[in-house]
């Protein structure tokens, strides 16, 4: 007998149509830089541009690394509120926790069922790197978004480096360096901007290879931007629109 499908997996199609409706349209650059085989895809985060153009935008098979917390109702508002509206103007900030607890069941639908994979800061962060390593050797592109709230310049805040891990994993799986894909989204520019890979090396120690990785594709993701031209940088917190900053700064 066929298992009937749950009322958010029915749902979320018209969700997600909804969304590509209602948010701007994007355009892909730098295609061709995609690995056929599986790959890593890091980019800026731009709040909720990250996920959304990572989701609907990204070409062939993919999935999309999600903090667990928006996957779990009893976690969702907390999470959400104190992550994306904490640094708020303190005048308005009621309004944001009160939304927080409005998205709660949306979130749980949409993070459950876009293709995600669930990032934990436990013990369950073993689970995220299996389930990543699976999509991997299947050929899927695996979308992270990295950044923390640490600065590092005025295009990308300081990229967590726990990722990296996943190309000593995929190498002894498979011999394979892992391409991670340096990513420029620019939602001024309603473009993704797709770079050169940096891989994996198998040789070298892997604490020199995430202090590499993470500095090379921070480095590329702001050469991009500094070529392009003059746009507004929507910046990983979610900070008062005044406190944005330029792609060239003098």
């Amino acid at each position: 007998m066929k298992e009937k499908k749950k009322f958010g997996s029915r749902l979320y199609p018209l969700i997600e149509w909804l969304v590509w409706l209602f948010t701007p349209k994007f355009h892909i650059e730098g295609e061709e830089n995609l690995p056929e085989d599986g790959s890593v895809i890091i980019c800026n985060h731009c709040h909720m541009y990250g996920p959304i153009t990572g989701v609907i935008y990204t070409p062939g098979k993919h999935v999309v690394w999600c903090i667990g917390e928006m996957m779990n109702k009893e976690e969702v508002a907390d999470y959400a509120y104190q992550d994306f509206w904490s640094k708020k103007p303190k005048w308005i900030r009621w309004f944001y926790r009160i939304l927080s607890y409005l998205i709660v069941p949306i979130s749980v639908v949409i993070f459950n069922n876009a293709g995600t994979i669930p990032v934990y800061h436990d013990s369950r962060l073993l689970t995220t790197f299996r389930e990543s390593l699976k999509k991997l050797q299947k050929g899927y592109r695996v979308v992270i978004f990295p950044e923390c709230y640490d600065e590092y310049n005025h295009i990308v805040h300081q990229f967590q480096e726990g990722f990296v891990e996943l190309g000593q994993l995929y190498y002894r799986r498979t011999k394979k360096p892992l391409a991670f894909v340096p990513t420029y989204l620019a939602p001024k520019l309603r473009t993704i901007y797709y770079g050169e890979p940096i891989y994996f090396n198998p040789e070298a120690p892997l604490k020199e290879e995430e202090a590499r990785i993470t500095k090379a594709l921070m480095d590329a993701i702001t050469e991009k931007a500094e070529s392009l031209p003059e746009h507004t940088v929507i910046p990983y917190p979610n900070i008062s629109k005044k406190y944005y900053t330029k792609n060239h700064v003098s």
